[in-house]
């Protein structure tokens, strides 16, 4: 488990890690020929917003939809002083210009899609890494949970003690062997329930990355998509500087008294439409499609596996003896039959409970942060990030009238840094039990000692 979570983990970050460099790469090389020396002058602009989103993926900030607001404020400054040269624009002038902008809309649709599309998919997909780094994480730290006192005490009876006793070549009875490793792992059965709505919550997000959120789908046309803004703005540039003119007022002629097709020529004539067959390969040398496919299947195959370890373990035929009715096995005292021994209670058994209790003072914190990456994948199949999720978003459920991910209550919507364990879960005192809890000791004070 440990292993397929790790390599899970590895592949899908080395995935949308190479997705991102090969759109900026994609980028950088259409609009090099494009544009030529006016891109090598710009070209910090465009860097930028990859390293923005690079930054988002990897630690969560700046979120996307501030990186694109950021970028095509800055790409329409750029361009409109470039398509009007002859003029000069301050500071003022050109704030003024980016408040008609959001109602001309200079860009086109571009901007307002990219930010429904790219936001949602670089939550969806940051999310699924963090759950698959989250998983590799419990099961590392399942690896290092001690065992309870008395399990060294089970094994040794289970595996050595024949020897002691003259028998040798006899197996461990299967009915011995599971309960000596339930007992021994009665702990980590206590992550099951999480585990499994963890385990469901990375299914359904994964969907997620399949459509609609797929990243690689919005990623790896993103110059066209950019470049179709910038066409726009170019073909209604005489139009929108007339109406940014008539509100803004007319600014002041630059002294070089240069026209305006002086600078708008390049982004005029050298535009040409990207041809599909030019595209990179997908990143990674598979498609996100494929990829999900995969990781959808190691996933299912995890569901339930802290519960059904014991059965794993004792099904190793160079483990345990035969489950041949007739086959003989040791059952931690004697040579007994397989068949008789099914019949008889485990000598682990009465302590099962005294175990368990062990476990869940070692894993307590491990089923807690699986509570919360079950509510952060929840939040993230509806496209949210909870880092930016204001209070009354996370009260109001999924928003917008979306069903939750998972029939949580509001006990597993909790941050990561919070301890929601039973010792902190008492209800917080009400305004009126308050005013009561006063009430009683100024009566304590106020009345006479053999009344009090």
């Amino acid at each position: 488990m440990h292993t397929t979570l790790a390599n899970l983990y590895i592949k899908f970050q080395e995935f949308f890690r190479e997705l991102q460099s090969n759109a900026e790469h994609s980028l950088s090389a259409m609009f090099h020929r494009t544009y030529g020396a006016l891109y090598v002058t710009n070209a910090e602009l465009f860097s930028s917003l990859f390293s923005d989103l690079r930054s988002y993926y990897e630690s969560g900030a700046p979120p996307a939809e501030l990186s694109l607001s950021d970028f095509w404020q800055q790409l329409l400054e750029r361009m409109f002083r470039l398509l009007n040269p002859h003029y000069k624009f301050n500071d003022a002038y050109m704030e003024c210009v980016a408040k008609h902008a959001e109602r001309l809309r200079p860009f086109g649709e571009v901007p307002r899609r990219l930010r429904s599309q790219l936001g949602p998919t670089m939550v969806v997909a940051r999310a699924f890494v963090q759950g698959l780094a989250l998983g590799r994480e419990v099961a590392t730290r399942a690896l290092q949970v001690p065992l309870p006192e008395l399990c060294s005490h089970y094994l040794t009876q289970m595996g050595y003690c024949q020897l002691c006793a003259g028998h040798p070549s006899l197996h461990p009875c299967p009915a011995l062997c599971l309960s000596v490793s339930r007992s021994c792992l009665s702990g980590l059965a206590l992550l099951d329930h999480d585990w499994n709505k963890y385990i469901d919550a990375m299914l359904l997000v994964a969907k997620r990355l399949e459509s609609p959120f797929n990243i690689e789908a919005v990623l790896d046309p993103i110059d066209v998509k950019i470049s179709d803004a910038i066409m726009n703005m170019q073909e209604n540039s005489i139009q929108f500087s007339d109406k940014v003119f008539a509100g803004c007022g007319r600014p002041s002629l630059n002294s070089a008294g240069r026209t305006a097709r002086d600078l708008s020529d390049p982004l005029i004539h050298r535009f040409r439409p990207y041809k599909p067959e030019e595209r990179p390969t997908t990143a990674a040398g598979t498609s996100l499609d494929r990829l999900v496919s995969v990781v959808k299947d190691k996933l299912a195959s995890l569901r339930g596996c802290w519960s059904s370890l014991p059965h794993a373990i004792c099904s190793d035929d160079n483990l345990v003896a035969p489950s041949d009715a007739q086959s003989t096995c040791w059952d931690g005292r004697e040579e007994s039959s397989v068949s008789l021994s099914a019949r008889q209670n485990g000598t682990a058994g009465d302590n099962v409970e005294r175990d368990r209790a062990v476990g869940k003072a070692a894993l307590r914190w491990q089923a807690q942060q699986l509570r919360s990456m079950t509510a952060r994948l929840e939040a993230a199949y509806h496209g949210r990030d909870t880092d930016f999720m204001d209070t009354d978003d996370e009260a109001s459920g999924s928003g917008s009238g979306q069903e939750p991910l998972i029939p949580t209550g509001a006990a597993n919507r909790v941050n990561p840094s919070v301890d929601s364990s039973p010792k902190s879960s008492a209800h917080p005192a009400t305004p009126l039990t308050s005013i009561c809890l006063v009430f009683c000791l100024l009566l304590s004070f106020t009345l006479p000692k053999s009344l009090r």
